[in-house]
């Protein structure tokens, strides 16, 4: 019953977010997703429909470094290593899209993380 609410919630707050992210079609969207043992982020353009960058604590690049990916470090970890590829890929600046989930822990530290590598958002 507690976890439907909370899902539930999490869906209005996306919902909210998801109206501001489409006022500016333009701009690249940089998306986060998390479960209890990993985090996945992704720049998207909406405009094409494509995927330009991803990384997440699922793939064997991260796991050759970190053995688990649910806590704030590996978060840390996943936000650099997607700030690098965004930046060797000519990202400068994206919508951040934290996908309904609250601005904080592990999404927070992926923030800071890509914001590190002079992605700005």
């Amino acid at each position: 019953m507690k976890t439907t609410l909370r899902r539930k919630l999490r869906l209005h707050r996306k919902q909210r977010v998801k109206t501001k992210t489409q006022r500016h079609p333009e701009k690249l969207r940089l998306t986060v997703f998390k479960s209890a043992k990993h985090i996945y982020a992704q720049i998207v353009n909406d405009q094409e429909r494509k995927t330009l960058v991803s990384e997440s604590t699922a793939s064997q690049v991260f796991k050759k470094q970190m053995k688990y990916g649910g806590n704030v470090k590996a978060a840390g970890l996943v936000g650099s290593m997607l700030g690098e590829k965004a930046a060797q890929a000519g990202i400068k600046e994206v919508y951040y899209d934290r996908n309904g989930f609250i601005y904080a822990g592990r999404v927070k530290a992926l923030a800071d993380a890509v914001r590190e590598k002079g992605v700005k958002f």
